[in-house]
């Protein structure tokens, strides 16, 4: 899978001559093959691709990049002399950079030693990411069904007395063991009080009978990520717990059923944000509704209060709305949705009512 023709396709609207792609995302996405950091650049131009990286990772980028030059950067024959090789041969007068990754002394440099003009690009990968083909969508697919698989797995392990951590570290290995590349980002397990922290971080802390656990995760497959958040019970519920969890889940639908191609992403939270406003719970909801999904795990575009723009068919995002009373107890429950004509899909298949363990 690789999107070098597409991103040649949107050069003439740039502006540009050629993009050079210097970031690991955007490197993947455009190439298929990953290589960590700095580790790798391309350079798509009007008539061929280049892919360039160093001994750590020629053999493989020679074995898995097509549709392009693959080359190896030494100490002699750095990235800037390769590409100003190719700007030569290429007559190439303008270059688009990733202007929103780029940090300011890399651009220093290439500003001075490129034979070339360097161009702000970074819209040209951002507007072709939002929008997923189909091997995108298998892989986003694939991703989920291998943590739906932990999720399914995990709910055997956590009772009283098991920690946070350990609830954690069994996701990872399962997912693992179940064909992901790696996690998507580190697992988030919090229980009782600590589930009014959204991004709280696993610790010591022991699962107790009557609390709430909060588990946000998710793996990556064939590079791209899934991302999905179940809260479970242990033992028994409060009334306001049931009814918490509740608000949250008809808010989450709320969200999922505004969400279609030409809504903008502000007008799908403000749909789920509404339900939980109503029900009182307003101030304990307090980031958007969703991100996007993709070779990252947030990325354009966004259904946040922000978020002017209308959503393009193809878009993939996260449906997480959740409410955090402080010192508590909290509750989320996330899926991914790919944006169509006329609605959405869901693409998650674990259930959502609340489950008492």
């Amino acid at each position: 899978m690789n999107h070098f023709a597409a991103i040649r396709g949107k050069l003439d609207a740039y502006g540009v001559d050629a993009m050079l792609l210097t970031q690991e995302a955007n490197r993947l996405y455009a190439s298929g093959f990953h290589s960590t950091g700095t580790d790798g650049a391309a350079l798509v131009t009007k008539d061929e691709t280049y892919y360039w990286t160093d001994s750590r990772y020629i053999e493989a980028a020679e074995r898995e990049v097509r549709d392009a030059k693959v080359e190896l950067v030494t100490v002699e024959r750095g990235y800037t002399v390769l590409l100003n090789e190719a700007i030569e041969r290429h007559g190439i007068r303008t270059i688009g950079f990733e202007d929103e990754y780029m940090t300011v002394a890399d651009w220093k440099q290439y500003q001075q030693k490129l034979h070339a003009e360097l161009k702000p690009a970074t819209g040209l990968l951002t507007g072709l990411r939002m929008v997923k083909d189909q091997e995108e969508l298998d892989a986003l697919i694939g991703a989920q069904r291998i943590a739906e698989k932990a999720l399914a797995e995990i709910y055997n392990d956590i009772r009283p007395g098991v920690t946070e951590k350990e609830i954690a570290a069994k996701l990872t290995y399962l997912m693992l063991r179940y064909g992901a590349e790696n996690m998507s980002f580190d697992p988030i397990v919090a229980s009782g009080a600590n589930g009014s922290i959204p991004h709280a971080v696993p610790g010591e802390k022991k699962i107790a009978t009557g609390e709430f656990v909060t588990m946000d995760f998710g793996c990556i497959y064939h590079g791209y990520c899934s991302d999905m958040t179940r809260t479970v019970a242990v033992g028994h519920v409060t009334e306001e717990m049931d009814q918490v969890y509740h608000i949250v889940l008809n808010a989450q639908l709320a969200g999922i059923a505004a969400a279609k191609a030409g809504v903008r992403g502000c007008d799908v939270h403000n749909a789920a944000a509404k339900v939980i406003a109503d029900a009182g719970y307003g101030a304990y909801f307090g980031h958007g509704f969703g991100h996007g999904v993709g070779v990252e795990i947030h990325e354009s575009p966004r259904a946040s209060s922000t978020w002017k723009e209308p959503l393009p068919a193809g878009a993939v995002i996260s449906a997480e709305p959740g409410i955090y009373i402080p010192g508590r107890f909290g509750v989320r429950i996330e899926d991914v949705i790919v944006i169509r004509d006329g609605g959405c899909e869901d693409i998650h298949r674990a259930p959502k009512e609340l489950m008492i363990l």
